[in-house]
């Protein structure tokens, strides 16, 4: 749980909001485990998180949540299907090797999918590019094209995009500015995306087999 004194992001305030009471959750690339905390402590949670970062297992660890060490895209696929009701990708996305893969994998194991990611459609990020020809340094993308952990560059255009191609469905979205929440332009003014999206059903059939 966060401590008294810990700015909440807002992203993770809408995570919670939602997941709905006592549903399993599977969060990927968690970090020091602080979204799953918040999830048991206000939801009734059952969580568990996978992470590369062996000193952030120790710390999560220390927030009484369950976390596994390890490369996430190479744990998934030891997980039973429809083993989560959430999956939670939280600023992980745009650092898979294989974006559609890693989400395939996390639509098997989970109902629904909460991916975040910064929105490299940012209006300063494109006069940056613009007026300097440059690779954008921002304060949401605040790293050279050298040391980045992004290996992919994506938009919200970019996003909904995918979603439509591969037959997913967004449940809800919500965007975030450098003042607070985005509601409108979103691809020029949001500086991080949110999305909840599941697979789309299979269209019912109108006819009866002859």
């Amino acid at each position: 749980m966060p401590r008294g004194d810990e700015v909440v992001a807002p992203e993770h305030l809408f995570i919670v909001d939602s997941i709905p009471e006592g549903a399993r959750v599977l969060d990927l690339g968690c970090g020091t485990g602080t979204l799953l905390a918040m999830l048991a402590d206000r939801k009734g949670a059952r969580g568990t998180g996978i992470e590369i970062v062996e000193e952030r297992v120790y710390e999560a660890a220390a927030h009484g949540v369950t976390v596994h060490h390890g490369d996430f895209t190479e744990v998934l696929p030891y997980y039973p299907g429809s083993s989560f009701d959430y999956v939670v990708l939280s600023q992980t996305l745009q650092q898979a090797h294989d974006t559609l893969s890693v989400l395939n994998e996390a639509l098997r194991v989970g109902r629904y999918v909460v991916a975040s990611f910064p929105n490299f459609g940012h209006w300063k990020a494109r006069l940056q590019l613009l007026l300097t020809g440059r690779v954008p340094v921002t304060d949401a993308l605040p790293y050279e094209w050298y040391d980045t952990p992004n290996v992919r560059s994506l938009t919200i255009k970019d996003f909904r995009s995918f979603v439509i191609e591969h037959e997913l469905r967004i449940v809800r979205s919500f965007f975030t500015g450098e003042h607070g929440r985005v509601r409108f332009w979103p691809n020029l003014r949001a500086v991080d995306a949110l999305f909840v999206i599941e697979r789309r059903a299979p269209a019912a059939s109108n006819g009866a087999l002859q």
